[in-house]
């Protein structure tokens, strides 16, 4: 009985140790694909060159939009946003910077089908844009029937349409770099840049003063408006916020890059090129590799680092050289 019993209790303390060891060898895999997933995408060149495509305006940045949908699809680990396995169940960081960069997304293409493909706003839209823009707008935690890849690569084939007839000479498909399209745009850019700064200055601020009807005396809004507004940002929201602002600032890169190509002539009238290439610089440096292995949120004058304050002031002075932008479209 003795010599059966201690069988018994050695067999069952080897299953036991096989049990822990595939539980942690598991665990070990997931982590090291985990950080795999969770590297984001590095920054890619426009397409613009000396060749004949891209001597044709409105190639880079449809070109450009494309590139930048596919990589939301395609990157290392593919889209997460919609998995429901783990690891990239438990990943929370990239499909927050999946958000930002298709936020991006569905602005340009929002604004490529009502401006730079419409000579006016009585004429007709081009209809590979007008199928492919509202994909993009599809929920993008979908995971099946259908499945959020398969809406977001349908209309990156109807951009890729589009852009074959760009190439090609269609007398029916234009791009229109024009000043006042250009800043349909840059006003959309200017309401993003503007409320991620925002919330990501909301790491540290508690509450802010309300401010939201001042400037018109007449101004009314729907409830009652408290003095004070609480603004404190979750401690759980923190990194989720920041890498939403690294996808846009990525996707953003890439979207002026190209502007600066296909609106060189728009930008050389009014002497705004510098203005974009501080944009761009700015955006650059808000994407510099980061040394820590998490998202700091120490006080402003804390021992630690505020990353989110640090991006905020990034997006704050990118945001400042749009304006100045829009502004110089603005004047004849």
């Amino acid at each position: 009985m003795k010599e059966r019993s201690a069988k018994n209790i050695l067999a069952t303390r080897k299953w036991t140790k096989v049990v822990l060891w595939t539980i942690g060898s598991a665990l070990l895999v997931m982590a090291v694909i985990g950080i795999y997933f969770s590297r984001e995408p590095d920054i890619f060149w426009v397409n613009h060159s000396a060749d004949a495509e891209s001597a044709v305006v409105g190639i880079s940045t449809t070109d450009t939009l494309i590139r930048v949908a596919e990589t939301l699809l395609d990157k290392q680990g593919g889209y997460l946003t919609n998995d429901k396995m783990p690891p990239s169940v438990f990943l929370d960081n990239i499909p927050s910077w999946e958000f930002g960069a298709l936020t991006q997304v569905r602005d340009l293409g929002r604004v490529m089908r009502d401006d730079y493909t419409r000579s006016q706003s009585q004429s007709k839209e081009d209809e590979d844009i007008a199928q492919g823009a509202p994909r993009f707008f599809f929920d993008n935690n979908s995971w099946i029937f259908p499945a959020t890849e398969s809406e977001y690569r349908d209309g990156i084939e109807s951009f890729i349409d589009y852009r074959q007839r760009l190439l090609d000479g269609d007398r029916d498909t234009q791009f229109y770099a024009r000043a006042d399209n250009l800043r349909e745009w840059l006003s959309q850019v200017e309401k993003r840049l503007g409320s991620l700064t925002r919330r990501l200055g909301n790491s540290v601020a508690a509450s802010r003063i309300n401010d939201d009807l001042a400037g018109d005396p007449s101004a009314e809004a729907a409830g009652s408006q408290p003095d004070t507004v609480n603004v404190r940002t979750g401690w759980f929201e923190v990194d989720n916020i920041f890498f939403e602002a690294r996808g846009s600032a990525w996707a953003l890169l890439h979207f002026f890059r190209a502007a600066e190509f296909d609106f060189a002539g728009v930008l050389a009238d009014k002497n705004a090129e510098t203005s974009v290439r501080q944009i761009i610089r700015e955006l650059e440096a808000s994407l510099e590799g980061l040394s820590s292995p998490m998202i700091l949120n120490g006080g402003g004058y804390g021992l630690f680092a505020n990353h989110s304050l640090v991006m905020a002031n990034y997006l704050a002075r990118a945001n400042s050289a749009v304006i100045n932008l829009r502004e110089l479209l603005d004047q004849g």
